[in-house]
């Protein structure tokens, strides 16, 4: 174990950071991509710091392969577009650049500064970056070229303890940023790690901190759940600590007064875990599926029969409407919605012709929730 010194106000040697070598830390320098490694390595080319960071670090530290690699540097976004034709600037208040290698991006950021506190937009050092992240666990900056983790805040040993502790001070850490809260459930179970009580006290009652998050935030987070293949233990630890009802307000009313409602919706999404462990390519719509499927049920009734077309169209676009009031503030793309509704009614028996089906994704009108009588196939 090596150590990164820097010095005070006097000028005196300070320890800043551990740092740990291969031998130490033992991460598989092949489970990294290798063009994440070519941006780091062209950024150190040409003179500048460089460092892979955030939840890929943490997740090669627990073995596994990560999904992105974010890097992180002291060259500013315009320094970044100059070295790397293949990248644009995205963002208008907090600037990242976004590096291209085909399917791939590689989001880069530079080193932000704590001048603005922890959501302001001016660069600054390493030493002041890591103080803007939410917990130790993701405040790790791994250089693949030398193999070595840099860590200032013990983000290394808390991931061997299996423990997410905030970075910043708990007064301040949710009110700059609410969905932090998402974040730290979601890391928990994740990697199996445990909230303290005084965190997981802060959550709930900081829970109302999300009711102005924007509805585009709130639906990134719950699609980023429902990719993990453990959404039932966070919607579960979500419902303990009072968050779901502002990621889910209907689900969550229905879940805390209907029990059979609750036990088929947890069920549907320890199926929806499966699904998408078998299927990690699966299109949002099959996800959906195992969101609505117990509510399309509640509001319709499957057992009647000799239905006109028109009133099956009806059903189909009541249905629509109903579910996108359900999952609100979750905002998917229409499309897919419509893939999951149609699913449903086809499993429950509705057949629809190609015509209706075209239809019936060009502008499904909303309405009130209501029993349905629906007509089923013989």
């Amino acid at each position: 174990m090596l150590i990164r010194y820097g010095t005070d106000k006097k000028g005196r040697p300070v320890k800043k950071a551990v740092i740990y070598t291969k031998q130490e830390h033992k991460i598989n320098i092949k489970l990294i991509d290798r063009d994440a490694i070519f941006v780091i390595n062209r950024l150190k080319e040409t003179g500048f710091e460089a460092y892979i960071v955030g939840g890929a670090v943490r997740d090669l530290i627990l073995g596994r392969k990560p999904k992105d690699f974010d890097i992180v540097t002291d060259a500013t976004p315009a320094k970044l577009k100059r070295i790397f034709k293949n990248s644009r600037i995205i963002g208008k208040r907090f600037r990242l650049v976004h590096i291209f290698f085909d399917d791939k991006i590689f989001e880069t950021s530079t080193f932000r500064s704590l001048i603005d506190g922890s959501v302001g937009n001016s660069f600054g050092t390493i030493e002041e970056d890591v103080q803007r992240r939410d917990f130790t666990l993701n405040a790790l900056y791994y250089n693949p070229l030398n193999e070595q983790i840099i860590d200032y805040v013990g983000g290394f040993n808390d991931i061997k303890k299996h423990i997410v502790r905030p970075i910043i001070e708990l007064d301040k850490i949710f009110v700059d940023d609410p969905v932090r809260m998402i974040r730290a459930i979601k890391y928990s179970v994740t990697t199996k790690s445990k909230l303290p009580h005084s965190l997981k006290k802060k959550i709930k009652h900081s829970a109302i901190l999300l009711s102005p998050v924007s509805p585009s935030r709130l639906t990134e987070e719950l699609l980023k759940i429902f990719n993990t293949k453990n959404s039932r233990e966070i919607v579960e630890l979500a419902l303990d600590l009072d968050l779901y009802i502002y990621l889910q307000p209907s689900a969550t009313d229905m879940i805390l007064n209907n029990r059979k409602f609750c036990d088929s919706y947890l069920k549907n999404l320890s199926a929806l875990d499966d699904f998408v462990s078998k299927n990690p390519g699966c299109r949002l719509g099959e996800k959906l599926y195992f969101i609505i499927k117990d509510f399309v049920f509640s509001i319709n009734d499957f057992s009647k029969v000799n239905l006109s077309s028109e009133q099956i169209s009806d059903i189909y676009k009541t249905t629509w409407a109903s579910c996108r009031n359900f999952i609100l503030p979750m905002n998917p793309p229409r499309v897919e919605l419509d893939f999951a509704v149609k699913r449903i009614l086809e499993e429950s028996g509705i057949k629809f012709n190609s015509r209706k089906k075209r239809d019936f994704k060009k502008n499904p009108k909303k309405s009130k929730a209501k029993k349905t009588d629906v007509k089923k196939e013989s």
